[in-house]
C-alpha cells in the first residue's frame, strides 16, 4: 500500500553550526507542520515496490545538501544529493528579511511588520518553488512540503 508521507525528520546535529531560542523553535514548528501534512513521493522505484511512508535525514556537506531517505523501520533506501548554489541567494535573503522582521517587531508599527513579512513569505515561496523545480526528477512534493523543507534548510545554514 502506498502511503506516500514523512513521518520523521532529523538534522544532522554537526552541519547546525548555531542555535538560539527562536532558531529551535523554528525548526521544532517546521518538523512538527512537515510531519503533520506532507506529500513525498520519491520517484525511483524501489525493488521490493515500497512507496512509504518514508524518514528523512537531511544535512550540508560542501556546498551539497545530502538527504538520506529510509523506510518506516529505519531501512536504508537512498541517498539524493543536491546541489544548493542555486539556494545561496534565497538563504541569505531570507535570513535578510526574517532579521529585518525581528527588529521590526521591537519597533515597527503593525502596517511596517506586515509588509516586511509579506516579502518574507515571498521569498520564502520563491525558494519553495526552487526546491521543486531541483528535486522534479527524483522527488515529487507538493509545495507546503516543499516550504518547510526550506526552512530546514535554512536551519541547516544558520551561522553565529
Amino acid at each position: 500500500m502506498s502511503n506516500p508521507r514523512i513521518i520523521h525528520v532529523e538534522l544532522d546535529e554537526q552541519t547546525i553550526l548555531w542555535r538560539n531560542a527562536d532558531i529551535e523553535q523554528e525548526r521544532r514548528i517546521a518538523i512538527f507542520d512537515l510531519i503533520e501534512d506532507n506529500f513525498f513521493k520519491p520517484l525511483k522505484a524501489y525493488p521490493d515496490g515500497y512507496a512509504g511512508p518514508f524518514r528523512l535525514s537531511l544535512a550540508v556537506y560542501e556546498g551539497r545538501l545530502a538527504i538520506t531517505i529510509a523506510r518506516e523501520d529505519q531501512t536504508h533506501l537512498e541517498t539524493l544529493v543536491l546541489g544548493l548554489g542555486r539556494f545561496r541567494r534565497p538563504i541569505r535573503e531570507y535570513f535578510a528579511i526574517c532579521d529585518s522582521y525581528y527588529q521590526a517587531i521591537r519597533k515597527a508599527t503593525a502596517q511596517e511588520i506586515e509588509t516586511i513579512d509579506m516579502a518574507r513569505r515571498g521569498v520564502h515561496n520563491e525558494a519553495a518553488e526552487l526546491l521543486v523545480e531541483r528535486l522534479q526528477d527524483k522527488i515529487e512534493i507538493d509545495f507546503p512540503t516543499a516550504r518547510r523543507l526550506f526552512t530546514l534548510i535554512c536551519v541547516l545554514h544558520i551561522k553565529g
